[in-house]
């Protein structure tokens, strides 16, 4: 949201006014303070205002598509950590709450990863740093 007014919205509260302005006037006095829209102004403004925005949409998808990359492949490399460390401290002496707390954050970013493919990233990213959080825990825990 760039916070731009619709042009065409202030071309119709333009014209209403002229036109109650124009209804309103009883004498024939030719000398009007408002000044008249175009019509051939209006139609280059919205012809402009089509040519800017499409500057600006050429590198929206790409933005996305790469956001959705970062958010997967985070994902999946932290699920890899978490469910590799899982594993290691599954076989040691640590208590079981470790490879628990692992392996729960493991599937939070797995879970990450997922929304993050499916174009999800703001709540993949979310999900991905509870799941760091959680597996901080695990390793407070060790």
């Amino acid at each position: 949201m760039s916070g731009r007014t619709d042009s065409d919205t202030q071309d119709g509260i333009r014209t209403d006014a002229i036109e109650a302005h124009d209804t309103d006037d009883t004498d024939t006095d030719t000398t009007d303070d408002m000044p008249r829209p175009d019509p051939d102004d209006a139609d280059a403004d919205a012809d402009a205002d089509a040519d800017g925005d499409s500057g600006e949409g050429e590198y929206a998808g790409e933005d996305a598509r790469q956001a959705r990359w970062t958010a997967a492949g985070t994902g999946a490399l932290l699920t890899l950590a978490g469910l590799a460390a899982a594993l290691l401290r599954l076989t040691g002496p640590a208590p079981a709450l470790v490879p628990a707390a692992y392996a729960l954050g493991a599937a939070v970013c797995a879970l990450a990863a997922l929304l993050g493919s499916r174009g999800r990233t703001r709540r993949a990213l979310w999900l991905l740093i509870a799941g760091v959080m959680v597996m901080a825990v695990g390793d407070q825990l060790d």
